[in-house]
Parts: structure tokens; C-alpha cells; sequence
């Protein structure tokens, strides 16, 4: 037997590259991938491919504007397994967004079903909901079968895709486009159509427009939920000129009386990609946490339009100034970037002007009407001469009969025939002269168009109409052919065709009209608490554990509260609802609360801790009304400390503000109002240190000097007084005592200091 020939072993081949080259090609290759196919839109026709491929595939679908709707998982799934192999899901979405008059300022698809909305909801799965092209969209394809455009295989190579759009309107800037691509990312808003073709227009008229005469003509953006753009417009115009830059877009509202001197304040419109749930939910957590007071009550009455009702606490509060609080603190005002970075050509990405971006459109324009009026030639050629073949045929009707009915091969017979002899008709077959071989006068496309012609057309009065047509296309491929030699006749033909569009959806269309209006800039830069609040007195008690209320009205200050078991009262004062109430911590760190934040005072309160970020092991040092313009004392147990502008503790956050520097084992002492020109200090060794306020620097933060010597303990209490009306403190018998003779005290700051007068309060402490 013979053996089998072995077959030959393939070693592998294995191949070195440094890993910074490998990894560098492959990343380069799926970033170009990402920037080109998936994350940038194209400057010509404004859409990323997904996008294009939803539409085709559509138009593929023979889905009209005017026809029936078809299923969306239709469209996605033919979508997906012609054109665009990822996922149903993220296709459905993208065909879902261009169906939302909520994000597309001119909707491309046409949506029947739950497409969304503007609360953020979501729209329901693609076998509920069917969709159709609209007008804009076939706009967009204008040409698209007159070899406009390219086309390329698709992915399997089956079918052809078009590389871009004909667009018969800049849809870039009409309706926008962002994305994330590697190392580049993309935002433009919306235009209004109008405005844009305006510029386009100013574009063909003068192309060296300037920036500034294109911005008058094309203001800003025009966002599809409306607002008002209060960003000022040399910033605009800066914004248009390098491409990059950002509109303040601010909600929509209005003040409705409701009679007795009662009014609300009514939001129509929000800013543009702001979800109104989510809106709601961030003014009811402004309403919470009281950062804007004067803010009552937020209420959804919503229907098909938008109708966001805000209720003031305060009657008497200015609406501006209201509104202008919660501009600040929630979204009713936002800032949408610019960044025009889009492909320019299909192939190079840029970062664009606005004069750019059109210039591009238009040039992308004047090539598709070069190709539409190349291929309309084409045709006018192509019908030209089967019309000469037609005239022909009718000059010579009877012998073309008679070389269709005898002859074997008519077609060969018409091209061969000499149609400048005459010959009689044949009576029968055997009448029928053949013609000689030869070249005719008939091209085989005339031929083959007479052999197809139909039997009824065969009508002697037809030739005048033939001849009628073939003048008609003769005039028009002369005016075709100037088209092609001109280009000022084709920027002409590229306007009449923008007009058309203009008036087809323009500002005097439901849909054309602005949206989004524009106003100067009115900041509210600081907004008085009294303004915001209603001012009513208040009674401040604070536990020694640190539980804290604030009872209506000026109660009096040894009123019998009740606290806690284990608990004590500790702080008892007067303030307003108006009031900030500065909390002192062991830790060094000033700390700030809201008269009408505190809570009511028919319980027992609520712990400080949950409305600051005081730590556990820190205890409150002093607990006071803050005034401002005043100047206060801070010191620390080790008996360092210094003066401290009282607009320098104000805090804006829970966490607080450090002001006094304590290390370990060391607290804040005392924070004390500063009265007079002098400075009492006494230790825990009982020995009084009096000098002039003069020595104690002025600080904001820090650790300060040194006020007391100590061999033994540290600081005690401190306090400032006039040395003229003397140094008072209360006895252990509760008397008030006065000093005037403060000689034997009195010292250098950091001095030692001398034993207290006799009577001086046993717990070391002036109050």
C-alpha cells in the first residue's frame, strides 16, 4: 500500500514589537475610528454615520412624510443588519432623539407612540412606536438619486450607503450635534433655519463677510425648549469667531397676580437638555436645606406645555431678586457650551468658526448642484437621442414596419438600414428588401429604444410632440452648460434654492419662528437676608450637649426650659429669624446657621451636629449673634489668641471656617466681642493681666500672640473693657464689683500678671 503523503507541520511564526509601538498603533487606530465613525458629526450635511444610516434606511423603507408609519424595530433592525452592525438598542435611541421636538430643534424622524418626553422619561420600546421621515428629511436627500453624492459599500459589501447627505440646509447649526470622542469632544446648540440661511445668503452675496455682520444676522442659538440667552454679545460674538465659548440660557417666567396683593411667579420655559423632573426635584431640595428662604413651595402643573408654579415665603420680596437667588442655586439657569469641532470633508476634524461651518455647507452645496446638473446633462443626452432615433422612425414609418415584421434580426437591420433612401413598402415577405450591412445612421440605443416603443405610440401626430421635447431639452442643456461654465450662475441657482427652503420652513412657519429670545445680563450679586426672609424675633436655647431650638418671640432669658434628662441648659439669647448665629468650636472653627433654619422651640430641639459638621470630640466654645463690621477676640487654652474681623468667620458651608490654629490637647477658649481700649486676661492660677488692646495684632486666621505668661495651667477667661470706666465683675455673692484702680495689674502683653483682687469670682471667669 502506499503511504499517504504526510502533510508538513506550519510552525508558528512569532513576532517582536516594542510595546509602545503596538500599543500606539492599535490605540491611534480605534481613536481614528471613534473621531471619523461614531463621536463627530460631518460639517456638510451635520450628522454622525448612525444618524445617516437611520435615515436611509428609512428612505430605503419608502417612508414619506405624507405616508403610513412603519414599526421602529423594522427600522432599527433593517438599519442594523444593512448599514450599521451594533447594537438595536443604541440605534433605537439615536432614531428616538431625532424624533423629539425637546432636543431637535427640526425633527428629522416623525414619531408615533411614547417617544419621551421633557420630564426625562424614557420611550417606550421599539415594537410600541412607528415613525416616518419628515419634510426636512427628505430636504435633506434632495438629489440623493442623481448621483449628488458619493456611496460606498456597506459593511459586508452588499449594499451601497451614501458618504453624506446632499442637505439642502445647514443642518449642523439647524439642529446641533455633540460627542465624546478620544482626546476631542464636540457641542453646538441649535440654530433658528432662518437665520442661518440669511447668513448663507450674506455668505454668496460677499465672501469676505465679516464675523461681526454674520453674527447680526445669526444672534445666537435658537434652543428648541426656548429660555432666554442673557450671555453678552461681544462674548457671542467671540464665541462665534474662534468656536469655542458658552451662552447663559435662563428659564422663562412671569409673575401672575392672584388679587389681595398675592402673586406667584409661573415658569413656561426651561433651558435646553434640563430635565424638568429633575429640575423640580432640585428647587424642592433648595426649599429643604433653606438656601433660598424667601422660596415657599414649587408645584408641577404642567400639561402638554411647561407650567412650573414657585410660591415666595415673603410677599413682599422683589420677583428679580427671587428668581435672580434661584438662577444661583438650581438649574432654571445653565450654561451650554460651544465647541464647533466637526469634520471637515468627512476626513479632517477642526475646530470651526461660524463662518467655517457655512463656508463648508456652501462649498459641499455648489458640488452637489455640479453633480445634480452633470447628471441631468447625462440624461438630456441620453433622451436626445433616442428621440432623434423616434423622428427617424416616423420620417421613415413604413420601412421601420416592414424590418420588424420580415426581418430575422430587426435590431441589426434598423443600425445597418440607410435612412436617407426611400423604399417602397413591402407587401409580403418576399417583397422585402433587406438591408445591406453597413453602418446606419440608428445607434444600437435608438434601435433597441424603437423595438420597445409601444404599438399605440405609433401616431403620426406624436412627431410634432417629439420634436416639440427635443427643442425643450436642447434649450435646457445650453442652460445647463452656462450653469456648469458659471460659477456666479450657480452661486445664483444655490440661493433661489436656500430661498425655497426659507420660505418652506422659515420664522413665518409654526415651526420657523425664534424661540429662544435674548436679554442683558441683571446680576443679583448679594441678595439681604431681610429681603428674604420675613424678620420675626426669636428666642435662641442651646443645651450644654448641644441641642439647640429657637422659640418664637423675645422670651425672657431665665425662663424655665426643659432639656433633656442628664441635660442643661448653657446658651439663652435674643436674636431675629434674620440673624446668622455664629457657633464657636473647641476645634478653632467658626461655624454659621440661619436664624429661621433653627428649628422650632416646642420640643426639645435638635442637635447642632446635624446641621454643621462639628466633630464629636469637639465642644461648643461660644454660640452668638454674628454682627457685622464688629471685631472679636479669639484665644486659645495655651493663652495665644488675636482680633479677628467678624466678616472674616462667616461660613458658607457645613464644614465651617478655620480661624483659630489649636495643636493636640489645645481649645478654643473664649470668643468675646471686642468693647473698650483694653485687655483683661486671667489664668487658671488666678493671676489678672491687664494691657492695651493696641498689642493684640488684627488677623484672619492663625494662632496668634501670646497674651498671658504661665508657669502652670493656661488661660481662663479674657475680656475687653474701657480702662476709664474700670474692670467689673460679679462677686461670688452676685454684686457687681468695679475696679478703677487697675495699677498693679496693668503690664505688658505676655506678662505674668498678679494675683486677682479679692472677691474675684471663684471660677476664674469676668461673666
Amino acid at each position: 500500500m502506499s503511504k499517504e503523503p504526510e502533510t508538513p507541520k506550519i510552525e508558528p511564526v512569532t513576532v517582536s514589537e516594542p510595546l509602545r509601538r503596538a500599543i500606539g498603533e492599535r490605540y491611534l487606530t480605534y481613536a481614528l475610528s471613534t473621531i471619523m465613525h461614531r463621536a463627530l458629526p460631518d460639517a456638510r450635511d451635520g450628522l454622525k454615520p448612525v444618524h445617516r444610516r437611520i435615515l436611509w434606511a428609512m428612505r430605503r423603507l419608502r417612508l414619506s412624510p405624507t405616508g403610513g408609519f412603519l414599526k421602529s424595530a423594522k427600522i432599527a433592525g433593517d438599519t442594523m443588519g444593512d448599514f450599521h452592525p451594533h447594537g438595536d438598542a443604541a440605534i433605537y435611541d439615536a432614531m428616538v432623539r431625532l424624533a423629539q421636538d425637546f432636543n431637535m430643534r427640526y425633527p428629522l424622524v416623525d414619531g408615533q407612540g411614547n417617544f419621551g418626553n421633557i420630564d426625562g422619561d424614557n420611550a417606550a420600546a421599539s415594537r410600541y412606536t412607528e415613525a416616518r421621515i419628515t419634510a426636512l428629511t427628505e430636504a435633506l436627500m434632495e438629489g440623493i438619486d442623481e448621483t449628488a453624492v458619493d456611496f460606498r459599500p456597506n459593511y459586508d459589501g452588499r449594499l451601497e450607503e451614501p458618504a453624506v447627505l446632499p442637505s439642502a440646509f445647514p443642518n449642523l447649526l439647524a439642529n446641533g450635534a455633540s460627542g465624546i470622542a478620544v482626546g476631542m469632544a464636540t457641542n453646538i446648540p441649535p440654530h433658528n433655519l432662518h437665520e442661518l440661511i440669511d447668513a448663507c445668503q450674506a455668505m454668496i452675496a460677499d465672501p469676505d463677510v465679516s464675523d461681526e455682520e454674520l453674527v447680526k444676522l445669526v444672534p445666537g442659538p435658537d434652543f428648541p425648549t426656548g429660555g432666554v440667552i442673557v450671555e453678552p454679545r461681544d462674548s457671542i460674538l467671540d464665541a462665534y469667531r474662534t468656536g469655542r465659548g458658552a451662552f447663559r440660557l435662563r428659564a422663562r417666567w412671569a409673575v401672575e397676580d392672584l388679587g389681595r396683593g398675592q402673586w406667584q411667579i409661573v415658569v413656561t420655559e426651561i433651558p435646553y437638555q434640563v430635565q424638568k423632573s429633575k429640575l423640580i426635584e432640585r428647587l424642592a431640595e433648595v426649599i429643604t436645606t433653606k438656601k433660598v428662604p424667601a422660596l415657599a413651595d414649587v408645584r408641577d402643573e404642567s400639561a402638554e406645555d411647561v407650567r412650573i408654579v414657585l410660591e415666595p415665603r415673603v410677599r413682599t420680596i422683589d420677583p428679580d431678586m427671587l428668581m435672580g437667588m434661584l438662577f444661583k442655586n438650581s438649574d432654571l439657569e445653565v450654561r451650554f457650551s460651544l465647541n464647533m469641532n466637526v469634520l471637515i470633508d468627512g476626513r479632517v476634524p477642526k475646530v470651526c468658526s461660524l463662518k467655517d461651518v457655512l463656508r463648508a455647507f456652501l462649498d459641499h452645496r455648489r458640488e452637489v448642484l455640479t453633480r445634480r446638473t452633470q447628471h441631468r446633462i447625462e440624461k438630456i443626452d441620453h433622451r436626445l437621442e433616442i428621440l432623434e432615433g423616434f423622428i427617424i422612425t416616423f420620417l421613415n414609418l413604413d420601412r421601420v414596419i416592414d424590418i420588424i415584421r420580415y426581418d430575422e434580426d430587426p435590431k441589426a437591420a434598423l443600425m445597418a438600414e440607410s435612412w436617407g433612401k426611400k423604399h417602397r413598402r413591402a407587401t409580403s415577405e418576399a417583397d422585402y428588401v433587406p438591408p445591406k450591412p453597413g453602418k446606419g445612421e440608428l445607434t444600437e440605443v435608438q434601435a433597441e429604444a424603437i423595438l420597445n416603443m409601444r404599438l399605440r405610440s405609433l401616431r403620426r401626430l406624436e412627431e410634432m410632440e417629439l420634436v416639440a421635447e427635443r427643442d425643450e431639452l436642447r434649450a435646457e442643456r445650453e442652460d445647463l452648460m452656462a450653469l456648469l461654465g458659471d460659477p456666479g450662475l450657480q452661486w445664483q441657482r444655490i440661493g433661489r434654492d436656500l430661498a425655497g427652503v426659507q420660505v418652506q420652513f422659515g420664522k413665518n412657519t409654526e415651526a420657523g419662528r425664534r424661540r429662544s429670545t435674548f436679554a442683558d445680563l441683571a446680576e443679583v450679586e448679594e441678595v439681604p437676608l431681610e429681603a428674604m426672609i420675613e424678620r420675626e424675633p426669636i428666642t435662641v436655647i442651646c443645651s450644654r450637649m448641644g441641642w439647640i431650638r429657637a422659640m418664637k418671640g423675645h422670651q425672657p432669658l431665665d425662663i424655665d426650659a426643659k432639656f433633656k434628662d442628664g441635660d442643661e441648659g448653657r446658651f439663652i439669647f435674643h436674636a431675629e429669624t434674620t440673624d446668622r448665629i455664629l457657633v464657636v468650636g473647641a476645634n478653632g472653627r467658626f461655624y454659621t446657621l440661619l436664624g429661621a433654619n433653627l428649628p422650632g422651640g416646642r420640643g426639645m430641639g435638635e442637635p447642632v451636629r446635624l446641621m454643621i459638621d462639628l466633630p464629636n470630640d469637639a465642644d461648643i466654645t461660644d454660640l452668638m449673634v454674628w454682627r457685622g463690621g464688629e471685631k472679636l477676640l479669639v484665644a486659645s487654652t495655651a493663652g495665644d489668641g488675636f482680633i479677628v474681623p467678624s466678616d472674616e468667620v462667616v461660613a458658607q458651608t457645613r464644614a465651617g471656617k478655620q480661624v483659630l490654629t489649636v495643636k493636640d490637647g489645645i481649645r478654643t477658649a473664649l470668643c468675646r466681642r471686642i468693647r473698650g481700649d483694653h485687655v483683661a486676661v486671667v489664668g487658671e492660677n488666678r493671676k489678672l493681666l491687664v494691657f492695651p488692646l493696641s498689642e493684640l495684632p488684627e488677623m484672619a486666621k492663625g494662632k496668634g500672640v501670646r497674651l498671658q505668661k504661665y508657669k502652670d495651667g493656661g488661660l481662663s477667661d479674657a475680656i475687653t473693657f474701657s480702662l476709664a470706666d474700670g474692670l467689673s465683675w460679679k462677686d461670688p455673692a452676685g454684686r457687681t464689683r468695679t475696679e478703677t484702680d487697675l495699677t498693679q495689674w496693668k503690664g505688658g502683653r505676655a506678662a505674668a500678671g498678679a494675683m486677682a483682687p479679692r472677691g474675684f469670682p471663684r471660677d476664674n471667669r469676668f461673666t
